[in-house]
């Protein structure tokens, strides 16, 4: 893994300002979380192409569609757990089944929520948002896979749900490395199995756990999936062809995200490896330190190579 890192919100409003000075149609709205997302800077550049609507997640994805209707390229965010559970209606009819443009941008996944506890802890946003048609829905796993899906976004029409942590994470990528959506990347090929991994969080355990089998003599690569939708189909099979075992790697519920869409990739495929899945096994989330909560739920690379070697036993 590479030692230099950078905060994932940084990268999105760089990309935003860069954006946004050649593009007059870029708009960007938030739910009183300016300083939480930092786009303070943006609002001080271009006041009139800024709205802060206030505690009202549902009515700022309303004002985006309206914005979108005119021409706008409307970026709207707020913490995950209120861009996808309490906006979810909205953005499902007057965003995407009225075919508009609107990015929403969710913050703080899983359990990088922390200390913000169960109540602001997405484990099912990836589940919700996987069953909206249409819809693509995005996890990039570093600063610099971040900024190209941004920039991918506001040159793309349609909606786009797009999940990021706002801390700092691992830069994995150059700086010339291209990214679309519905393409994963092999950020290192294994023999024995694979992991595929969705988010910062998973792909930096996922490769720790490889580190940590290899004293075991087992030969382990992982799959940066991050595109859940369109999800990458041939780059799964692919992997899953030349290994004995895929597991999935996810900062969210095993159910109806990662695990459930390479799961029917491998079933309709008829795939003969063995498959398991590590995520949020049906609980609520709690208050904790980040680390903490990596541990409690299961999501760490100790849990990732106790459930490979299982597999492969």
């Amino acid at each position: 893994m590479a030692e230099q890192s950078m905060e994932m919100r940084a990268a999105y409003v760089d990309t935003i300002m860069e954006l946004a000075g050649k593009n007059k149609n870029i708009v960007v709205l938030e739910a009183d979380l300016m300083s939480c997302t930092n786009t303070g800077c943006f609002k001080k550049e271009y006041p009139d192409r800024f709205f802060n609507v206030g505690i009202a997640e549902a009515n700022m994805v309303g004002i985006a569609a309206g914005l979108s209707t005119l021409g706008k390229i409307p970026f709207a965010a707020s913490f995950g757990c209120f861009a996808s559970r309490r906006t979810f209606d909205q953005f499902f009819l007057s965003a995407n089944y009225a075919r508009l443009n609107v990015k929403l941008i969710g913050t703080d996944p899983g359990v990088t929520a922390a200390f913000n506890g169960g109540t602001h802890m997405p484990f099912e946003d990836l589940a919700l948002m996987r069953a909206v048609p249409g819809l693509t829905v995005l996890e990039p796993s570093d600063p610099r896979s971040c900024a190209a899906f941004v920039r991918e976004m506001a040159g793309t029409y349609g909606c786009v749900y797009l999940r990021i942590p706002r801390k700092a994470v691992p830069v994995l990528y150059p700086e010339n490395e291209t990214f679309k959506f519905g393409q994963a990347k092999v950020l290192k090929e294994g023999k024995d199995l694979c992991f595929m991994a969705l988010g910062s969080l998973m792909v930096n355990h996922s490769l720790k756990a490889c580190e940590i089998l290899s004293e075991s003599g087992i030969n382990a690569g992982v799959l940066d999936i991050l595109s859940l939708k369109p999800v990458d189909k041939d780059a799964v099979l692919e992997q899953a062809g030349r290994v004995r075992s895929v597991i999935s790697a996810e900062n969210a519920q095993i159910a109806g995200g990662l695990g459930s869409a390479v799961a029917e990739i491998l079933a309709e495929n008829g795939c003969g490896c063995k498959f398991a899945r590590i995520g949020i096994r049906d609980e609520f989330g709690e208050v904790g330190t980040q680390d903490y909560l990596v541990g409690r739920f299961g999501l760490d690379a100790a849990s990732l190579v106790k459930k490979a070697k299982e597999i492969l036993s």
